[in-house]
């Protein structure tokens, strides 16, 4: 898809999802914009590349900012399977990261599945000051160290901490350890 047939789709379904949210029809659509009602069909069903005055218009009449009728759409819902994505992160041998869902626009949270073989560690530096970490470990045992403080966490348990400082994850054991991790950004 090319970049204009991303932001006629891209308006074209942000311009329905905030119209229908409104509670607007196309015709009272069409009054609050001054844009005809089969201009706005035609946008709505991506058929038409509206000029930026027509996008304007549309933007005064809903009472919105350009950016969001041209933003990616929110998705209701999305599957990730990360056994099928290359990795974000690998070290042969020691460790896989996955970035399942990243931080994305306001979003205060970013979640990862890491694999590490055992015998195996990897090594994250600080987050910054007010973040915080929720881990869940899916497949064997793990070690966090994370300043002074040591925790073993296996399968079915669920560990938060802060991750304002260096931590350290490592597989003490003889199996693959999985976990999944939430990192939350509360500034």
């Amino acid at each position: 898809m090319d970049y204009q047939s991303y932001l006629s789709h891209n308006v074209a379904v942000n311009l329905k999802r905030i119209r229908t949210s409104k509670g607007m029809s196309l015709d009272v659509l069409s009054e609050q914009t001054g844009v005809s009602k089969s201009m706005l069909a035609q946008i709505e069903k991506g058929t038409a590349n509206p000029s930026l005055g027509v996008l304007g218009k549309i933007t005064s009449g809903l009472r919105i900012e350009f950016q969001e009728l041209i933003d990616a759409p929110p998705m209701e819902s999305c599957l990730v399977t990360p056994d099928q994505m290359t990795p974000t992160k690998e070290m042969i041998g020691e460790y896989k990261v996955w970035t399942c869902f990243p931080y994305e626009d306001n979003h205060q949270l970013e979640i990862y599945r890491i694999d590490i073989e055992p015998g195996g560690k990897y090594i994250s530096g600080s987050h910054g000051e007010k973040t915080r970490e929720y881990l869940s470990v899916t497949d064997g045992e793990l070690t966090i160290e994370c300043g002074e403080d040591v925790q073993k966490i296996t399968k079915g348990e669920i560990y938060r901490f802060e991750t304002d400082k260096k931590h350290n994850y490592k597989n003490e054991t003889q199996q693959k350890t999985s976990f999944i991790c939430v990192f939350v950004d509360y500034r």
